[in-house]
């Protein structure tokens, strides 16, 4: 009797902690120019008949019971806004802070229905936003935000999908840059490719990002250095009125995440906030049960520190920080495969950390923002092979290299009559060292430069003229202490334009052409190359122009509902070809190497055109999806002059992404990929014999073998539970589900008997091409 009492006991206690609760969501709706909040501002939850207005502050409180909801933001003069896909817990919730922007004057007797696809005036084109919810839930991603991208149109990963390289219609992995709260990062990715980009795992932590903004086209005067896109993460604040912990763990890392107020005292809300977040991986262990010789390894966080100085003045300080250590353990039995991984596979050892602090200043007669941002970056590299790798016995190369900058970054937007006039300047301390013993090559040098570059531009943007046509123009130039191109301003000056024309009253139709012309330095790897007697052979290196012509349209037939298709064209000039190879570097950076370390001629020409369709229906009635398709030419010219199709030339790029939200917090989600045929190099098998374990490719060769198409279904099954102490999400997911092989180029080792030694005179040997394998897995988010 007193265990049946005892039982039930329990059993009401399960039941009423999972009982409906009232959760308060806080929010803030504010001028997206301006920043100023917006008093009185009406908020209605979408199929609930529920909803509220912000007070003096700008703020407002929703008591909602946990769930998804669309919310939608209105204010008199303003377009409205619907935040789509909003997760509400019992637990771990985070503002609901919104911009709107201001509408045109005539447009007060014209009915403009809320749209939860926002548009930039910046980037009128091939502009894509993902909320936190579509990162989080992502089939196949794991929590990594670089996998993610690669859902949007015209995105794809390196050869066969391995790895992170987000590879932009067809143009090379380094021609991105990245912003994380408008600080630059080098790269989003542990174990990359120096001088280029990518990586097998992705550095930021999802648990922090607020949304990611990808633009493929028609980029900001204000960023330097894209040739092909720019990826924008916003990072949330911390909690301001309550301490919370999120733990999460998945099929490779777990991840600690703290939040809370700073210096709070008695105030129901603190000025200052912190977020903070430790991951480690496992990834070792998990290779080291299946037997494989491989064994990466890395630690990372983030952090960053919200400060509300006054009404008009804030501070943000922000970072991310990694370690990273790639190494070889030979398993228990002899296999071809295994044997040349444990040859021809470098081992890794990076350490790197972005840092940076920012200075927000609002003019408080709301007609202009300052924004000062000072940051710090390093990579610290060391690639090295070994004739016995596990061991590390037997060095055969070693790269020892470190990438330091510090970077200023004022702007200043002042608004007047629909105008929004952007003018600024940038300041790059840089530092680059390198020293490297290549045995197999006889390369042995010691490099070291240190060097300033710099830039400015000015960007204007109108909205409504004549209530129809909203226009941006812009140019900035960039220059540096160090190439003999230096401090030659009017060489780089890159102007763009760009229009977005309404088509009719309500808006759901939209014209839209952009044309840029954009310059990229090259990569510190090939600017401090040096022979074996110390003199730098790329001082005339050019910076890289892409010349972009794009044309769209793009229609709302419902509030959540996006068609679009777009044209593009790029040009290429002045892109690093390799004297060595012969071939241009644009086909090289998806792999474990080091790009650019070597001698080059900047006299690269390219080109890539194509067209993207996009369908996306943001959360309706519990479905969202988004399908993408993309066809391109990708090509570039090598040193002969001869054009030849690129290693990222795919043709066709097709995706699907969506989801089903139905009773009980359940939720169901599949993405599907399927990449065309894809050039490769084959290996040089006899220059590869002779520098073995190097793998030298026969880039003459390159368009003449396709890999076969690349295919993956992955579906993703959530359950969610809200208790008042805590919010847990439980998912099951199972990455490839039809057991497609990864197509590869073919790779060669070196000719063994049955227990692994060398049979002479050696030889190399096909060896077998990798299975398909299904990978499921499970994982656990935790939030109290």
């Amino acid at each position: 009797m007193k265990k049946l009492l005892l039982t039930l006991s329990l059993s009401c206690f399960w039941l009423l902690s999972f009982a409906q609760l009232k959760v308060e969501i806080y929010g803030v709706i504010s001028d997206s120019q301006t920043g100023e909040t917006l008093i009185g501002a009406n908020i209605v939850v979408e199929n609930t008949g529920g909803g509220t207005t912000t007070d003096l502050d700008g703020k407002f409180q929703l008591s909602l019971e946990p769930g998804t909801y669309n919310i939608t933001a209105s204010y008199l003069g303003y377009e409205s806004y619907t935040r789509s896909n909003f997760l509400v817990q019992s637990q771990g919730n985070s503002d609901l802070n919104i911009e709107l922007n201001a509408a045109g004057t005539l447009l007060d007797n014209v009915e403009i229905t809320a749209s939860p696809f926002a548009r930039s005036l910046e980037s009128p084109l091939s502009l894509q936003k993902l909320s936190p919810e579509e990162l989080k839930t992502y089939p196949g991603g794991n929590n990594d935000i670089a996998k993610v991208v690669q859902s949007l149109p015209g995105i794809s990963g390196s050869i066969g999908g391995f790895r992170n390289d987000i590879i932009i219609r067809g143009g090379a992995p380094n021609e991105n840059v990245y912003y994380l709260d408008g600080i630059e990062i080098p790269n989003i990715n542990h174990f990359s490719t120096q001088g280029s980009a990518g990586g097998p795992a992705g550095l930021l932590n999802v648990s922090f990002i607020e949304g990611v903004e990808l633009s493929a086209s028609s980029f900001g005067a204000k960023y330097d250095n894209p040739l092909s896109g720019v990826l924008q993460f916003d990072q949330r604040s911390g909690n301001k009125r309550k301490f919370q912990t999120n733990f999460r763990v998945s099929a490779s890392e777990a991840a600690a995440t703290i939040e809370g107020p700073l210096f709070k005292g008695d105030k129901e809300e603190s000025n200052t906030t912190f977020l903070f977040s430790l991951r480690r991986s496992y990834l070792q262990l998990l290779f080291q049960l299946i037997g494989l010789p491989i064994r990466p390894s890395y630690w990372d966080y983030q952090y960053k520190f919200d400060h509300k100085i006054d009404e008009y003045n804030s501070l943000i300080f922000t970072g991310i920080g990694a370690i990273d250590d790639f190494t070889l353990k030979a398993p228990d039995d002899f296999t071809p495969e295994q044997q040349a991984t444990l040859e021809q596979v470098p081992l890794i050892e990076q350490y790197s950390v972005s840092t940076g602090l920012i200075w927000k200043r609002r003019r408080q007669d709301g007609k202009g923002i300052y924004n000062t941002a000072f940051s710090f970056n390093r990579l610290r590299n060391q690639f090295s092979g070994y004739e016995d790798n596990e061991n590390q016995v037997g060095l055969n190369y070693q790269t020892f290299s470190r990438e330091t900058e510090f970077k200023l970054r004022p702007t200043y937007t002042h608004f007047i009559n629909n105008w929004s006039i952007s003018t600024g300047f940038n300041v790059i301390s840089s530092k680059y060292t390198n020293k490297t013993q290549n045995f197999l090559q006889d390369i042995n040098y010691e490099a070291g430069i240190n060097f300033v570059k710099y830039g400015l531009f000015v960007q204007a943007a109108k909205a409504n003229i004549w209530d129809r046509l909203d226009f941006t123009v812009g140019i900035r130039s960039d220059a540096n202490t160090f190439t003999e191109e230096s401090n030659q301003l009017l060489k780089t000056l890159s102007p763009r334009a760009g229009v977005s024309v309404r088509l009719d009253k309500n808006d759901s139709w939209r014209w839209n052409a952009t044309v840029g012309s954009y310059y990229k330095i090259a990569p510190y790897t090939i600017l401090g190359f040096q022979d074996n007697s110390g003199n730098l052979l790329n001082k005339d290196a050019k910076y890289i122009n892409s010349i972009h012509f794009v044309t769209g349209l793009a229609h709302y037939p419902y509030p959540s509902l996006k068609f679009s298709v777009e044209g593009f064209y790029k040009l290429y000039n002045n892109y690093p070809i390799s004297i060595k190879d012969g071939v241009s570097l644009a086909n090289q950076g998806g792999d474990f190497s080091i790009l650019g370390d070597e001698d080059i001629i900047s006299s690269g020409k390219g080109r890539t055109y194509g067209g993207e369709f996009l369908v996306q229906q943001k959360l309706f009635k519990g479905i969202y999806a988004i399908l993408a398709y993309t066809y391109f030419h990708s090509e570039f010219a090598d040193i002969t002059g001869e054009f030849k199709p690129s290693a990222w030339d795919s043709r066709h790029l097709l995706s699907f992404t969506g989801g089903w939200k139905f009773g009980n917090n359940y939720e169901l989600s599949v993405r599907s990929r399927l990449v065309g045929q894809t050039p490769y190099a084959p290996v040089d098998l006899e220059r590869t014999l002779d520098e073995y374990p190097l793998t030298i490719l026969d880039y003459d060769q390159l368009g003449a073998n396709n890999l076969e198409p690349f295919y993956q279904t992955d579906i993703r099954f959530d359950k969610k539970w809200n208790a008042k102490m805590f919010a847990l999400n439980l998912y099951f997911e199972v990455q490839n589900v039809f057991g497609q092989a990864v197509p590869t180029p073919p790779s060669y080792g070196l000719d063994r008997n049955e227990i692994g030694e060398i049979i002479l005179p050696s030889s190399l040997i096909l060896l077998p091409e990798s299975q398909g394998i299904v990978l499921p897995s499970i994982g656990i988010v935790l939030d109290f």
